[in-house]
């Protein structure tokens, strides 16, 4: 291959870094443990073979987590996927998996958003993205970013109603 050994990333490094990071987003994000740990695979396998065209515009947290959700939307528009019941995914979430996700309900809630509110949440509380790196990784201006966070919280904030105390 015509690859210097400069031009190919630390794989182990990023496993390190992202790896924990990216399979709790793509669980949250297809419902589907073992669906998930596929998209990781194919995420980390994109970012190894498109490494080299990484220039550094944005950080590599971000890069990576832009791969990682057009991963899992190419999951999802995918036949197979239309054919899940993903609140059946939900009730046969093994124990351990749902050790991943400290509570049923607020899981629910974010899952039943629609898709542009959902992934906002994701990459904001549980990516710890900021707008604009949000903004980035969805390729929406920063205006659309924290007006989607804003409405995701307002829907968040009404379907809980009583059941947390929401701040």
């Amino acid at each position: 291959m015509g690859s210097k050994k400069n031009d190919l990333p630390d794989i182990n490094k990023i496993i390190g870094e992202y790896g924990d990071s990216l399979l709790r987003m793509s669980f949250l994000y297809l419902k589907d443990y073992h669906l998930a740990e596929d998209a990781v695979q194919d995420t980390l396998l994109k970012v190894y073979r498109g490494y080299s065209s990484f220039n550094g515009k944005s950080s590599e947290k971000t890069w990576i987590m832009r791969i990682a959700i057009n991963v899992c939307k190419n999951y999802l528009r995918s036949n197979w996927w239309k054919r899940i019941d993903a609140e059946a995914v939900l009730e046969t979430i093994p124990a351990t998996e749902a050790e991943m996700i400290q509570d049923d309900t607020l899981l629910r809630v974010i899952m039943s958003l629609p898709v542009k509110y959902r992934e906002i949440i994701l990459l904001y509380y549980y990516q710890e993205l900021k707008i604009h790196e949000i903004a980035e990784v969805l390729h929406i201006p920063e205006s659309t970013a924290s007006i989607r966070l804003k409405r995701a919280r307002e829907r968040l904030k009404s379907e809980l109603k009583g059941d947390y105390c929401y701040e």
